[in-house]
């Protein structure tokens, strides 16, 4: 037996409250940015993926109007750091609705770095950072879509494996559905099969597939 659900407008954010709990688990964008002011905001966002290679472009959704869109709106500036395990209380308080002339950074007693190439500061307790610049913002439906460029990124060399970082070294937390987090969990690894490999034949040419 399978349950349908639909989209209903009237039932508030009951869908998405479904699609949260099954679009898992999602990466977290700990977004800085810096208010017109000087205050220096810093929030998660967990509709959060990489939207471009060349060049390089991260992308988070903003699901309504924040300060972090308020801000980047303002400056065209921001810094993507990453949530690490152990930063898991301070990544949640961070959520927390503070007024806009309240910095998250005090509230939830993390440390500024400064940026190498923007304003915005970066999380000195966080491994990793992605210094963006404002590329694009998109609106759609109650959401605003953020693109912003990566124009330098820093990596902690205690969290490297050669040149790459070791996942079992940064600990990246995730989010799930209702109040839950996701930690790393079990580990899988397998090579893409190369299709001169796949077992059998096809039929057609190259233009084909």
């Amino acid at each position: 037996m399978r349950k349908d659900i639909a989209p209903d407008p009237e039932a508030g954010r009951t869908f998405y409250k479904f699609l949260t709990s099954v679009i898992v688990p999602r990466p977290i964008a700990w977004v800085s940015s810096t208010s017109a002011d000087g205050v220096d905001n810093l929030a998660p966002h967990s509709f959060f993926t990489l939207a471009s290679v060349n060049p390089p472009i991260v992308q988070f959704t903003s699901v309504g109007v924040k300060d972090s869109l308020r801000n980047i709106r303002a400056t065209g500036e921001f810094v993507v750091s990453l949530t690490p395990e152990k930063l898991f209380e301070a990544v949640n308080a961070t959520g927390t609705n503070f007024p806009p002339h309240v910095s998250e950074f005090d509230a939830a007693g993390l440390t500024r770095e400064p940026s190498t190439t923007v304003r915005p500061p970066r999380v000195l307790e966080s491994p990793v950072a992605l210094e963006c610049r404002l590329h694009h913002i998109l609106e759609m439906g109650d959401c605003t879509l953020v693109f912003g460029e990566v124009l330098h990124a820093v990596v902690s060399e205690d969290v490297l494996d050669g040149e790459l970082p070791d996942i079992t070294a940064l600990k990246p937390l995730s989010r799930l559905g209702k109040n839950q987090w996701g930690a790393l969990g079990e580990i899988l690894a397998i090579n893409r099969i190369p299709v001169e490999d796949w077992p059998g034949s096809f039929e057609g040419s190259e233009q084909d597939r």
